[in-house]
C-alpha cells in the first residue's frame, strides 16, 4: 500500500493493483485477455444493467492490460454500431 501526503499531515491512502493471473491466457501475449475482458464488461452491463457494480471488475482488468488506444477505438466502434464482437 502506498500513501501520498497532501497538506499539513493529511494523508490519502490508495492501493495499486493489476490484473490477476487468468489461467485461460497463460502466455505473455495478453491480447486475447484484453479483448475478452472488454467484451465481458459490455456483456455484463447488457445483461445486468449499467449500475451493476460487479461488472466493473472486467473494466478494471481491460483498462489495466489493454493499450488505451485500443479500448478508445472499441468504444467508438460501439457507439457507431460497428463493433466486431458479439455482445
Amino acid at each position: 500500500m502506498s500513501a501520498v501526503t497532501m497538506a499539513e499531515g493529511e494523508e490519502t491512502k490508495y492501493e495499486l493493483k493489476t490484473a490477476p493471473f487468468d489461467a485461460r491466457f497463460p502466455n505473455q501475449n495478453q491480447t486475447r485477455n484484453c479483448w475478452q475482458n472488454y467484451v465481458d464488461f459490455h456483456r455484463c452491463q447488457k445483461i445486468k444493467g449499467t449500475d451493476y457494480e460487479p461488472c466493473d471488475y472486467f473494466k478494471r482488468i481491460y483498462r489495466s492490460i489493454c493499450p488505451k488506444a485500443w479500448h478508445e477505438n472499441w468504444d467508438d466502434q460501439m457507439e457507431n454500431g460497428k463493433f466486431p464482437g458479439k455482445i
